[in-house]
């Protein structure tokens, strides 16, 4: 499973010209999820990013996490985290999970975000959105949940 993360001062998705997830400041996370991931990627993520300590803190220092500062995360399916590119120009996504099991994985994963007590808005899966956000910072995490980067 791969995210990448944005600290955000606020972001929000519409589809077909409504908005369907918005927030204040937080993170705005991209998610793709693999044909091998499960659960246990899910949750490693999750408390993963929940616990990311990239917020400043009275020093300016990043101290604090998005629990910390009582933020807001909006996640949002992107197979394309799975593109590859190595031969060619044109990606492969063989690496992707089928549309059924993403669909599972990505809805457990912000179910665990929102078991932290976080507020967390979503995408809408498998649809066309266009995502609006103020990266604050800027700061851009990318993780991976076979911790290979």
């Amino acid at each position: 499973m791969r995210a990448v993360i944005q600290r955000v001062g606020r972001a929000q998705v519409t589809v077909a010209g409504e908005v369907v997830g918005r927030i204040g400041s937080g993170l705005l996370i991209f998610l793709g999820v693999s044909k091998v991931d499960s659960e246990t990627d899910a949750d490693y993520l999750a408390d993963k990013i929940a616990g990311l300590r990239i917020f400043e803190d009275t020093h300016r220092k990043m101290n604090l996490s998005v629990v910390d500062i009582r933020g807001e995360v909006l996640v949002v399916s992107q197979f394309t985290l799975y593109g590859d590119v190595r031969r060619g120009k044109r990606p492969s996504f063989d690496e992707a999970a089928p549309p059924e099991r993403a669909r599972e994985l990505y809805e457990y994963f912000v179910s665990r975000i929102r078991t932290t007590g976080l507020k967390c808005e979503t995408g809408q899966f498998q649809a066309m959105m266009k995502v609006e956000l103020v990266n604050e910072g800027p700061v851009t995490i990318l993780l991976n949940s076979s911790k290979g980067f």
